[in-house]
């Protein structure tokens, strides 16, 4: 069974602009501050961590796809 283009188009819509929302300065603001992690700034923890999750979050929106089903010795 496999989704709408209609779904995923609205999904990769609300996930761009959860995007804009993430890396726009409101937010950001509220990591640049002076508090360290390991060493590392939060400001910098905080960048690479929400873009990871919106790498894997497009991962998960486009790239599932339904699994076929395999004859045994077939690929």
């Amino acid at each position: 069974m496999s989704e709408q283009p209609g779904r995923i188009r609205e999904r990769l819509i609300v996930l761009v602009l959860l995007g804009a929302i993430a890396f726009n300065f409101p937010i950001l603001a509220l990591f640049a501050r002076e508090g360290q992690i390991a060493g590392i700034p939060l400001l910098v923890i905080y960048l690479f961590l929400a873009w990871a999750v919106f790498i894997v979050a497009t991962w998960w929106i486009v790239g599932r796809r339904p699994r076929e089903r395999t004859t045994r010795g077939q690929r």
